[in-house]
């Protein structure tokens, strides 16, 4: 049926839904390596103008197929229609005014949630500023919760990552100690493994439980293993919080991954049967990212923001804990600096939000990036304004196993400072009960704390 947009006496033709939204689409490399970017601005301010005026049920009408695909098979089921219901009239511009009215609420947004596709709350966001995104994902509190309560409003959460090049035990203690001391962690301790063996595995999630429970930390702890790794170690009897998987948005994409849904139905089957944590707790943490699919040759023609929250979808089957985008970890093919990363972050964490989702951000990019830490920095103040659920943080800033640029400890610090966020309720209360973060508080040094862990053989 095609699309079209009249911009200064030239018409501007659309074929499809799916090449109006790669069109319509902010400026980022990984669109114009794939060979779907608009052509330049006034093609991109066309297809924005065009996308206004689709109605919303283009998306269920027209869908954006995927033959035999099985993350497109979810989304049609995972459609509300009577969730859909208050919004099915309306066009994408007209919804982007409806999420933007002060009278729309987050309650609202709530309810809505089941009812929209990954499509949609893609498309409203490509017609939308870094503003619009950030005063809507504001008003949407998701919360979840294992031994702390995450995604309340007015609170920032952080993940703790003490990563090591070798995954040496007292190097991650060392790390992980660090940053419970500047009052990092109460979304989670979690380690990337160096190798993902299934002895490494069982002796990092052994390591990071030890510090956990010897410190009464009121927190989880995850090892970000393969999600078959987890089920070897979880059938070998190793303490495991949460699951970890990175996903995609395309069943061919997550094929790369060496996952599918039977597999992570499995495995949420499987640690909920572990019994670590409280009724009805959320066990599951999900990791995305812009380009993921495009890097596989497993976009299917759609652009890369698109797919990203299609990803979105196969985290809400499971009710995660956690769910973050690491949004400049791919590197400057997809997105090439800070304007793009920033941009991106908030994209995800928007569509995330409005898909029902407890969105956090890793916010970092590879050192052969155009980017910054003063990028990162306006990216962690703009996403905390937005609400986000947490943020990764590093020390230093600076991981010395996957070589690449985060948040620091410190970071978290100025954001809690400035803004008045707080951690979860439980760490918080955790925090005031040792002293960390109260002026004139002596803490022990970081030898000492050491040195008081009792650490699993290695």
């Amino acid at each position: 049926m095609g699309y079209h947009a009249d911009i200064e006496g030239t018409r501007h033709g659309f074929p499809s839904l799916k090449a109006l939204l790669a069109k319509a689409s902010p400026e980022r490399t990984g669109d114009a390596l794939a060979g779907l970017a608009a052509d330049g601005p006034l093609e991109r301010i066309a297809a924005q103008r065009a996308l206004a005026d689709v109605a919303l049920t283009d998306f269920l009408d027209d869908v954006l197929e995927v033959e035999g695909d099985a993350v497109t098979a979810l989304i049609h089921a995972q459609h509300d229609a009577a969730a859909f219901a208050p919004v099915r009239s309306m066009t994408v511009g007209a919804f982007r005014d409806w999420l933007l009215d002060p009278a729309t609420t987050g309650a609202q947004l709530s309810a809505l949630a089941p009812g929209l596709t990954p499509e949609m709350v893609a498309a409203v966001s490509k017609i939308m500023r870094a503003q619009d995104l950030i005063a809507v994902a504001a008003k949407v509190e998701v919360v979840t919760r294992f031994r702390s309560t995450i995604g309340l409003r007015g609170r920032l959460s952080t993940r703790n990552q003490p990563n090591h090049p070798t995954d040496d035990s007292r190097g991650i203690a060392l790390s992980a100690l660090d940053g419970l001391l500047m009052g990092a962690g109460d979304a989670v301790i979690g380690v990337n493994p160096a190798t993902d063996s299934l002895p490494d595995y069982i002796r990092i999630c052994a390591v990071l439980d030890a510090i956990r429970s010897q410190l009464e930390v009121p927190t989880q702890s995850c090892c970000l293993g393969h999600v078959t790794t987890a089920l070897a170690a979880m059938e070998a009897g190793a303490p495991v919080d949460l699951v970890f998987q990175s996903v995609a948005g395309s069943e061919k994409a997550n094929a790369g991954f060496g996952v599918t849904l039977g597999i992570l139905d499995e495995a949420a089957d499987a640690v909920a049967s572990l019994g670590r944590a409280p009724k009805g707790a959320n066990l599951m943490y999900f990791e995305t990212g812009q380009g993921a699919a495009l890097s596989a040759d497993a976009h299917h023609g759609m652009d890369q923001q698109t797919m990203e929250a299609r990803a979105y979808a196969v985290a809400r089957r499971y009710r995660p804990l956690l769910v973050n985008t690491v949004v400049g970890f791919i590197g400057p093919e997809y997105l090439a600096d800070g304007k793009q990363i920033t941009r991106a972050g908030l994209e995800d964490h928007f569509c995330g939000k409005l898909l029902g989702l407890p969105m956090g951000v890793d916010v970092c990019y590879t050192n052969h990036s155009w980017a910054d830490q003063e990028d990162m920095d306006i990216l962690l103040t703009a996403l905390a304004a937005a609400g986000v659920n947490f943020v990764i943080t590093v020390p230093g800033a600076d991981d010395i196993m996957l070589n690449y640029q985060s948040l620091s400890f410190h970071d978290a610090g100025f954001i809690r400072r400035t803004l008045g966020r707080p951690p979860a309720p439980e760490f918080a209360d955790w925090m005031a009960r040792h002293g960390i973060g109260e002026p004139g508080v002596e803490l022990p040094s970081l030898a000492d704390a050491l040195g008081r862990l009792r650490l699993p053989a290695a």
